[in-house]
């Protein structure tokens, strides 16, 4: 208890350090002087923050809300598969349908699609609570795809802004993420403990954020579009084709796929991997990690001013979460075990997560065609759906053993296959960041070519 509380406290200084330094950047401080783009930051930021606290909500009651209800470990695991399987089956239809019919479309979409999602918790029937999950599915692929297609495209079509002012709102939003987080699982806990109105509580308070969320989106987002020019069909495997026939995209959505699938993995591991060696309070273990990621955000400012191309913030991100994760290898052993060490590689995890999402935005904004950009993005996504499917489905099988060694082997084993996935990742960032060049203007209307 007292290292955790030691350990957030030292963070929190340095997060409140590192975002001072990187509000007076040159980036942040030459955007912020705008007052167009500050007011067009600010339509996009409190319908997209006001999803991201409606999906935060949710997130640290859904096993227990199952459980509660009954069902068994085995259903549980099943449903959560059920949740990333209707992402790959379902999701990759949202990407088109934004570029065709129009992305602020899709967005109110997502919130109605997300409400219905909330409302299926109040029943403890099965099959309800399945559809829910599979609206849950569907809505995460819109929000981490079709929100920023609508923003980039207005960024930089309509608007006209800097492409480098992308790096400073992604940032921004990556910091204010992880306060979102914390203060969610602040109002989750109320909603559900203190005031007892048990774990559908966090479910119910996140209904009225998303009708906010649409309120905002109808009255101040204006449409825009991808590719109208071809069917739907046509535009789905377009998606695909143009993914396998560049190797830049084909390189980023490798990056993508591989560093978030070892994020997604990790949600499942880091609970029963600090439990088994005693009791940890979770709720100071998370805030540290949402103290990290603030951090790594304003880490991508500070590395961006001082010249260090995105491209190469990517490549840091993949290394360190390939030393995390061999890290998290040999600290979780059967005949070895530090819970310490495996508590500091989350912690540079977090960190490197931080970094990862801003660069990872401009990036997807400097390569991904307009006309593809929601279609291609969640064509990135579906990967990543498929593995944490397949390394959630082996770890719940393992947790049915009733043998804590099969477990701990388990956790282990996952550890070792993320190690796989980020070697991966961190080749596929190498010959990113080899073939990636940037205009060094940097202000130019063409910030980025490709050198093929």
């Amino acid at each position: 208890m007292t290292i955790v509380v030691t350990t957030l406290f030292v963070l929190v200084l340095i997060c409140v350090a590192t975002q001072w330094i990187a509000s007076h950047t040159k980036s942040q401080l030459t955007g912020s002087l705008n007052a167009d783009f500050r007011k067009f930051q600010r339509v996009f930021f409190v319908p997209y923050l006001l999803a991201l606290l409606s999906d935060w909500l949710q997130g640290p009651y859904v096993y227990r809300l199952y459980s509660q209800y009954g069902y068994a470990p085995e259903q549980i695991a099943l449903l959560y598969i059920c949740g990333f399987g209707s992402s790959v089956l379902f999701g990759t239809f949202t990407g088109p349908l934004a570029d065709r019919f129009g992305r602020k479309r899709l967005c109110l979409i997502f919130c109605i699609l997300y409400i219905l999602c909330c409302v299926c918790k109040i029943s403890s029937n099965f099959w309800w609570l399945f559809a829910g999950r599979v609206f849950g599915g569907v809505s995460t692929s819109i929000l981490f795809s079709t929100f920023e297609a609508w923003y980039v495209c207005q960024h930089t079509e309509h608007l006209v802004f800097p492409s480098d002012w992308i790096s400073s709102t992604f940032s921004i939003s990556t910091f204010w993420n992880g306060v979102l987080a914390i203060l969610s699982g602040i109002a989750a806990d109320v909603g559900a403990e203190w005031l007892g109105f048990g774990p559908v509580a966090p479910f119910m308070i996140a209904i009225p954020f998303l009708v906010l969320s649409a309120v905002y989106i109808a009255l101040t987002w204006t449409e825009n579009y991808g590719s109208r020019c071809v069917s739907l069909q046509g535009s789905f495997l377009e998606g695909l084709r143009v993914i396998f026939n560049d190797p830049i995209i084909f390189l980023l959505g490798v990056v993508q796929s591989m560093f978030e699938s070892i994020m997604y993995i990790f949600v499942f591991l880091w609970t029963p991997v600090l439990d088994s060696v005693g009791h940890w309070p979770l709720g100071l273990v998370f805030s540290c990690f949402m103290v990290c990621i603030m951090i790594g955000s304003s880490m991508n400012t500070l590395l961006l001013n001082r010249n260090v191309r995105p491209s190469t913030i990517l490549l840091i991100t993949s290394c360190c979460s390939a030393v995390s994760m061999i890290t998290c290898s040999i600290s979780t052993g059967v005949t070895f075990s530090s819970p310490f060490a495996s508590f500091l590689a989350f912690l540079l995890l977090e960190a490197s997560i931080g970094m990862y999402f801003p660069a990872m935005g401009y990036l997807r904004s400097q390569v991904i065609p307009e006309s593809l950009r929601a279609n291609i993005m969640n064509w990135f996504r579906v990967p990543l759906n498929v593995i944490t499917c397949a390394v959630l489905y082996k770890l719940h099988r393992n947790s049915r053993a009733d043998d804590d060694q099969a477990t701990l082997r388990g956790d282990q084993s996952a550890f070792l296959f993320n190690i796989i996935l980020s070697l991966v990742g961190m080749v596929a960032a190498y010959l990113f960041n080899k073939k990636y060049t940037e205009n060094p203007s940097f202000n130019d209307s063409e910030d980025g070519k490709l050198e093929k």
